[in-house]
């Protein structure tokens, strides 16, 4: 009902990109499984942005494609590049609002950060996205978008089909862009199941993560759901702390959040969770705080990787920087002695805003 109010606002035929296979098959009214599959491998394995450009459908099929349905893109407003290769584009959806996408290219890896809302209502103080609120919910369409549009972008249909490491460009799909993924549950999960499925994106759920401020019923249901790798925003040990920089804290405590922790790794074989840990200057950066989270996932009985991130700053955020990269360091050899990964993640495209923090949208230019 909601998706349906929102194509007569904007008056436009619903998009391809909106169904699962199953639903494709369904919708289009096909007696034969493998014409859905033919028509699922030119959006997913083709990227083509014509129906005409499916060849091996009929003229009717394709006719009736043409008629009430659409493959069309977002419009893309600004595509930048950092000087470390990092590239990020503002898009603007069909009712105007905007979204920001950015693609990390590493030496092993080429990770693609997707945004789940337009705007973030989560309110995290060290957060630029988090700071201009929240405006709705993305589609299920549209976060599919955001993987075509790069794919196109970086000319990467041609890519597909190598092995990883071998040429193609992304290889890690990351829910960390705008937005809060649990807070926009059902579209996420059925989102993330056109992108996991093997005869399309065929993205493995190991190189999918979701990051959540800690919604612990939704992981619940996630760990019933779908088998991704699940990174938690944590940023303290203590529910005190973690009071004075994420409103989120007031709902859910770090005892609930590591309950469901525990449940969820139960589901995946006890595969790792990250704890994605922002350091801010003299507000949760001591080697007691290091000691605190030791102990927490210990006594959880979590398998634990701690990503420390050092805080970006940004106009009109109150938090300062770390100055100090040896107290960061010695703040990761603590944990990683305890024997839990904890590598120092250097945010990349802080030139182009794009780094950990810092995404947020402006309207001055446009």
């Amino acid at each position: 009902m909601v998706l349906r109010r929102y194509l007569r606002k904007n008056e436009i035929m619903e998009s391809l990109f909106n169904f699962t296979l199953e639903e494709l098959q369904t919708t289009l009214s096909l007696s034969k499984n493998f014409v859905a599959k033919q028509v699922w491998n030119w959006l997913y394995c083709c990227g083509v942005k014509s129906f005409d450009e499916m060849t091996n459908i009929s003229k009717q099929l394709r006719q009736k494609l043409v008629e009430q349905y659409s493959i069309k893109r977002p419009f893309i407003l600004k595509d930048l590049t950092s000087i470390d290769g990092t590239r990020k584009w503002l898009v603007k959806l069909n009712d105007g609002e905007k979204i920001e996408i950015v693609y990390i290219p590493e030496e092993d890896r080429g990770t693609l950060c997707i945004s789940t809302q337009a705007g973030c209502g989560m309110g995290c103080r060290f957060c630029s996205t988090g700071s201009q609120g929240l405006t709705r919910n993305l589609e299920v369409f549209e976060i599919v978008w955001e993987i075509i549009l790069a794919r196109d972008c970086l000319d990467e249909w041609k890519n597909i089909s190598k092995g990883i490491g071998n040429g193609r460009k992304i290889t890690n799909i990351v829910l960390m862009g705008m937005g809060e993924p649990l807070n926009n549950y059902d579209n996420v999960v059925k989102a993330l199941k056109i992108i996991n499925d093997e005869n399309g994106m065929a993205f493995s759920n190991r190189r999918i993560t979701l990051s959540t401020c800690g919604i612990a019923p939704k992981i619940y249901d996630l760990a019933r759901d779908i088998k991704i790798n699940l990174a938690i925003s944590l940023h303290a040990a203590t529910d005190e702390i973690r009071k004075k920089i994420m409103p989120i804290a007031e709902s859910f405590s770090i005892d609930e959040i590591m309950k469901a922790c525990s449940v969820y790794a139960k589901s995946t074989n006890y595969r790792r969770i990250t704890f994605e840990y922002i350091m801010i200057k003299d507000i949760n950066d001591s080697i007691a705080e290091a000691e605190k989270l030791v102990k927490l996932v210990k006594k959880y009985n979590v398998p634990a990787k701690f990503n420390l991130i050092p805080f970006n700053y940004w106009v009109g955020c109150t938090f300062k920087e770390p100055s100090d990269i040896k107290k960061i360091m010695r703040f990761a050899a603590y944990i990683t002695n305890a024997r839990y990964p904890c590598p120092i993640r250097l945010s990349k495209g802080g030139d182009i805003m794009a780094a950990c923090g810092q995404l947020k949208t402006s309207t001055r230019d446009f």
